[in-house]
This record gives structure tokens, C-alpha cells and sequence, in this order.
């Protein structure tokens, strides 16, 4: 049973920076492909960002490319998004995911509870 548990979410003002952790259990970060994705009220859930267990590429959605960065520590089995130059349309609920990369995107299949991120402007 895979487990994905998130951390980090809080409210930030715009410009500023969030660190949102996603511990694993059941299954080890550096064999899986992890990801992020998040979610607003009425709409679809979005990708975020993803790594490949496989070669480490990794993807990010365009809104956010050049301001957030996922990354992933084997020895504690954690995946973290960097999240900086925050901007009012980043707030939503963010989902940590577990799943498979097709082309330069990801289909979660195992997913966490999300925590919230709010950004004042």
C-alpha cells in the first residue's frame, strides 16, 4: 500500500516562496515516478512538475517553469517542490503522486491528501 503523505502548504504573500515536502511509504521515491499536481475549486486537477525514477528527467507545466523546482531525497524517501516568485494564480490545493510519465506530463495513481497554498497579493 503505497502512502503519500504532503506537508508545507501555508499562506504567503506574492513573491515569496513555499517548500512543500511528500513523504513516501510503501514505495521508495528513487523507484517511482513522483510527482505534483494541484487544484483549484471547479476545476480540473493540473500538473505541476514530475521526475523519472528511471533517468531523472524531469517535466514541469509551463506556468510554473523558472520558479518552481521538484527534487527528490532517496535517504528519507521524500519528493519536494520549491516554490518561489509566488504568484496569486498558485493557490490551490497541491497533491504529491505517485504514477506514470507519458510524453512530457504525468498520470498520478497513487495520491495524498494535498495541502493548501494560498498566496495574498
Amino acid at each position: 500500500q503505497v502512502q503519500l503523505v504532503e506537508s508545507g502548504g501555508d499562506l504567503v504573500q506574492a513573491g515569496g516562496s513555499l517548500r512543500l515536502s511528500c513523504a513516501a511509504s510503501g514505495r521508495t521515491v528513487s523507484t517511482a515516478n513522483m510527482g505534483w499536481f494541484r487544484q483549484t475549486p471547479g476545476k480540473d486537477r493540473e500538473f505541476v512538475a514530475a521526475i523519472s525514477w528511471y533517468n531523472g528527467n524531469i517535466y514541469y507545466a509551463d506556468s510554473v517553469k523558472g520558479r518552481f523546482t521538484i527534487s527528490r531525497d532517496n535517504t528519507k524517501n521524500t519528493v519536494y517542490l520549491q516554490m518561489n516568485g509566488l504568484k496569486p494564480e498558485d493557490t490551490a490545493v497541491y497533491y504529491c503522486a505517485s504514477g506514470a510519465i507519458i510524453g512530457v506530463t504525468m498520470f498520478g495513481q497513487f495520491w495524498g491528501q494535498g495541502t493548501q497554498v494560498t498566496v495574498s497579493s
